[in-house]
Parts: structure tokens; sequence; C-alpha cells
């Protein structure tokens, strides 16, 4: 997975939009970050997940998602590994701190598409 791969899937869902913070390129949806690039470093991307997911994934697949370090991933951040990350395990993880964050009506009406 590159950092383009990571863009491309983030940017697919509904009214997702890249912006800036903290000098690396986030994502968002009605304007609250579900997802970032290069942080702490351009091999990493991050997931802001519900706990109850971020456990999941972070059994499922160790290799490709960490929490976050302190606060943040006590509270749902996820590191992505890039390198170890595929767009099997990439997809739903986007797609549920996509879900985390964006407006239930937008969430419930995506649902039917």
């Amino acid at each position: 997975m590159t950092a383009n791969d990571f863009r491309r899937l983030a940017l697919s869902f509904p009214e997702a939009v890249e912006a800036e913070h903290m000098d690396h390129p986030d994502f968002r949806v009605a304007g609250k970050i579900f997802a970032t690039l290069a942080y702490p470093d351009k091999t990493y991307g991050m997931v802001k997940l519900p706990v109850l997911d971020q456990d999941e994934f972070v059994r499922e697949w160790p290799e490709v998602f960490t929490p976050v370090p302190g606060y943040w991933g006590k509270n749902g951040a996820t590191h992505v590994h890039l390198k170890k990350a595929t767009k099997k395990t990439l997809q739903p993880a986007l797609a549920a701190a996509w879900r985390n964050v964006a407006p239930k009506q937008l969430v419930k009406s995506s649902a039917k598409e």
C-alpha cells in the first residue's frame, strides 16, 4: 500500500475531502478528521476508529494496525503500517473510521446506495 493508494481509498467515501493538519495530509467528512497520512513518518497512516473496532483490527491484523501511543490511541487512533496494508485490510478500517465521524444522516443515506 502506498500513500497514494491510502489517499484514493480515503477519498472514495461520500463527502470525504483532503486537508492538512500539523503539516501532514488528513481526510475529513463534515469537517471532522477520520484518517491521516505521514504521521509519525511517511511509512504510516492513521485511522480514527471506535475503540471496539480498534481492538478487532489490531487483533486480526497486528502487523498492519497498532494503537497510537498515549491518550489518542486509547480513544481509537490507530496507526496503519502502509507497507503491510492491503486494500482488503485498509478498506474496512477506513469505512469504520469514516462512519465514526460522519453525520448520522450521511451514514444512513450512503448505506442505502
